[in-house]
């Protein structure tokens, strides 16, 4: 790999292990499949998906983007794992999606090599896993059109989301892997916004993703301590 890619070879091997379970709703990712249709709507009840051209950074399996390309979008997914993107090309194969392809690559590098060529970029669940989030943040902000969204999720970095992010989520409920989220690596969203703002994205919403370990159930509010979601605009 190259010394210079934001990413970090021990996340992108962590991710690479469990690539042929990400489709599997009961597995690992089981948290990824029961949030999608609550960050689609979110992301569908801001700005219109059908025939625009859609990139998901940090594809993985491509949950997200899957769903985008169902609702009339063009989507481009990239990622560096080579197994989650073999894994998300299979399954969009055999479920005969057209307007859906996906390629192994960084947002710094497609950047420079399609600067403002999508109407709409998503970047879910992925910022707090590198090591500059900023640098990817400077990438979607290139590579969306004047005018065009940003969409970001990730996690706030307080006691709170140290409490509920690992030791609730990990280790008491088992909702994912032991050591899939590093405290260090959570983001406020004010370091978000500002990072947004610098890269020439204004911030436009904000929510925060809750969960009820009892009911299993998730919903969106206001309240970003742990996880929450960000929707930027470039300026035009």
């Amino acid at each position: 790999m190259n010394t210079h890619t934001n990413a970090d070879p021990a996340e992108l091997a962590k991710f690479s292990e469990l690539a042929h379970r990400w489709w599997d709703p009961e597995s690992e990712f089981r948290p990824l499949h029961q949030i999608n249709p609550l960050r689609l709507d979110w992301i569908a009840g801001l700005t219109e998906l059908k025939d625009r051209k859609v990139l998901d950074v940090g594809c993985g399996g491509g949950i997200l983007s899957e769903s985008m390309a169902r609702r009339g979008a063009e989507v481009l997914g990239i990622d560096l794992s080579t197994k989650a993107l073999r894994v998300a090309q299979l399954h969009a194969l055999e479920a005969q999606i057209q307007s859906l392809t996906y390629l192994e690559t960084s947002a710094e590098s497609l950047a420079k090599e399609m600067p403002g060529a999508f109407d709409v970029v998503t970047c879910m669940e992925m910022l707090e896993h590198v090591p500059e989030p900023r640098a990817v943040v400077e990438a979607c902000a290139q590579l969306v059109k004047p005018g065009g969204w940003v969409f970001f999720s990730t996690i706030n970095r307080n006691p709170k989301s140290f409490l509920f992010a690992i030791v609730g989520a990990e280790y008491v409920l088992r909702l994912l892997p032991r050591g899939t989220h590093e405290y260090d690596k959570f983001i406020r969203p004010s370091e978000l916004v500002g990072y947004a703002r610098s890269a020439g994205l204004n911030a436009d919403h904000a929510r925060g993703l809750q969960y009820n370990p009892i009911s299993r159930r998730y919903w969106v509010d206001a309240d970003t301590s742990v996880n929450y979601w960000v929707a930027t605009r470039k300026e035009a």
